[in-house]
């Protein structure tokens, strides 16, 4: 074990630890109002445990192996106890998992829970990353006193709401998770994973949707069922929406994200709803995607949690950090978003041309989309292995792909905010997606993706002006790079591909080709949108 801490401390570059000598109770059994009982693990140092801080860690994804081991042994090596628990219905736990709306009565319960143990000191932090954290923001307007921190990671308290948007549903997420769970606990699930992976990849082209799960997992299952059925305003999803509670909280709160994290607009949303309210929070959003390892949430735990369980002020740092891709700095800021980068339209031009220039009189652009054929998915906001910033020079090349391209930039042009885009669009079809995205051209001509976003229409037949709301960005394109903004309609699988028909999404068979217009003119000035900083 001591070869074990030893790896992940030089993994995560953590400083020495007070002790390696970490022990392990297993399986304590923890009631829930309804009599069922989950099991969690608790890890403490050998000697001089008790009383210790602890970290609770709330999860659906099993407690033992690499899961827990990375997850609380460095916790407990350094300062803290740590209770990790299996949510209800998962790995020992009782009771079904439905996933996200049990987590707001069993997380109260557990910390009641929690207070009254004989080890117990006079301090909790609630911490973990994704679905870890949206079960803090599930309890977090009726904490105990007794916790000092909150620390949810790449994460916000509307989980998943954001892929069932009825303008835009983002389909390979939310399904590739519901495939996930539902095979975790199978004989040998690790190792075969790469081999599912493939096979839900596979899946997500059947016909009916509906019919997807059972060629990913061999069986229905309820959670994709409703997903394909039901936008995020369906009353099916009502127990995972928290954003109300999120103003009432008064546990210092340290949120951490990424640029390619998959819940990065309603995270920066919760901490804009925290620093409305006065209370006190500090936001880390880096260049990271969804699953990437880094040491950050770590050291935030001991050096942020650690000293707020403690009783002591953290060491002192503006309330904003964030990392500008493309300068490759960290920079501090007094909030979210910074002041100082109003927006700044972008024009679409004729020729692929863009330009802060209002466009003149010019014919619009064209082109086909064919759902049998759709546009893939290339990088960004993804859990899968291609994600994040890549090169986008062969997804350029494709005929269903428009791209419009300043020229070389004759000095710096920094930008850190939301980021969104008006094309104004016709489809030969009522309906239609508008998919738009931002990237870097470099010295080299290659394109790297920056941030983008789709949505998608009806009454796509008649010229119309589609708002897109893209990811929100900490960028600064180089002088001599140039800014380029791609319009398509789709990343699949990224994206439910859009059939054109109208038919709802989980029973749809029938794929119509659509040809697109793009305008760009005086009347229907299409433009990104940019908060820009002026120079």
């Amino acid at each position: 074990m001591n070869l074990i801490s030893r790896l992940i401390q030089r993994r995560l570059e953590l400083p020495p630890p007070l002790t390696r000598d970490v022990v392990v109770q297993r399986d304590l059994r923890v009631p829930m109002i309804d009599g069922v009982e989950l099991l969690a693990d608790r890890w403490a140092p050998r000697v001089g445990g008790e009383g210790l801080p602890t970290a609770l860690i709330r999860t659906p994804y099993g407690r033992r192996g690499p899961f827990g081991m990375i997850l609380a042994r460095p916790l407990a090596e350094r300062g803290y106890q740590v209770l990790i628990q299996s949510v209800r219905g998962g790995f020992g736990s009782g009771g079904t998992f439905d996933p996200m709306r049990q987590e707001r009565a069993d997380g109260l319960a557990t910390l009641g829970w929690l207070v009254k143990q004989p080890w117990f000191g006079d301090a909790i932090v609630l911490y973990g990353m994704s679905y870890l954290g949206h079960v803090q923001w599930a309890v977090a307007d009726q904490l105990p006193p007794q916790v000092k921190a909150i620390i949810p990671v790449v994460t916000e308290s509307a989980l998943t709401l954001e892929f069932l948007r009825a303008d835009g549903m983002s389909l390979e997420t939310p399904f590739g998770w519901g495939v996930l769970v539902a095979t975790q606990e199978r004989r040998l699930a690790m190792p075969r994973q790469p081999a599912q992976a493939r096979k839900t990849a596979r899946s997500l082209r059947t016909l009916p949707l509906d019919r997807a799960d059972i060629a990913a997992i061999g069986e229905h299952s309820d959670y994709i069922q409703d997903i394909l059925a039901h936008d995020g305003d369906h009353p099916r999803w009502s127990g995972f929406d928290h954003r109300d509670r999120v103003a009432e909280v008064t546990a210092p709160v340290s949120s951490i994200g990424g640029w390619y994290d998959i819940f990065l607009p309603g995270q920066l949303r919760d901490f804009q709803i925290l620093q409305d309210a006065g209370r006190p929070a500090r936001l880390t959003v880096g260049p990271w995607t969804h699953a990437e390892f880094s040491n950050v949430p770590v050291k935030e735990a001991l050096e942020f949690g650690l000293a707020h369980a403690r009783g002591e002020r953290p060491s002192p740092r503006p309330p904003v950090r964030l990392y500008v891709m493309g300068e490759d700095a960290w920079r501090d800021f007094e909030s979210w978003p910074p002041s100082g980068y109003p927006p700044r339209p972008f024009h679409l031009h004729p020729d692929g041309g863009l330009a802060v220039e209002p466009p003149a009189e010019s014919e619009p652009d064209h082109f086909r989309y064919d759902p049998a054929d759709p546009t893939p998915a290339v990088g960004g906001v993804r859990l899968v292995k291609d994600c994040g910033r890549v090169d986008n020079s062969t997804l350029e090349n494709r005929p269903d792909v428009l791209t419009y391209t300043t020229p070389a930039l004759d000095q710096d042009v920094e930008m850190i905010g939301e980021v969104s885009a008006e094309i104004w669009f016709r489809s030969s079809l009522p309906h239609a997606d508008v998919f738009v995205r931002l990237c870097d051209v470099d010295l080299a001509g290659r394109s790297w993706n920056i941030c983008d976003g789709l949505i998608s229409l009806t009454g796509a037949d008649e010229p119309q002006c589609a708002t897109v709301r893209l990811w929100p960005t900490a960028h600064r394109f180089k002088r001599g790079h140039r800014i380029r903004v791609q319009v398509s309609s789709g990343a699949f699988p990224r994206y439910a591909r859009n059939p054109g028909t109208g038919e709802p999404r989980a029973t749809a068979t029938t794929l119509l080709t659509a040809d697109q217009t793009v305008y760009h003119d005086p009347e229907r000035p299409s433009a990104i949108i940019l908060p820009a900083r002026p120079n």
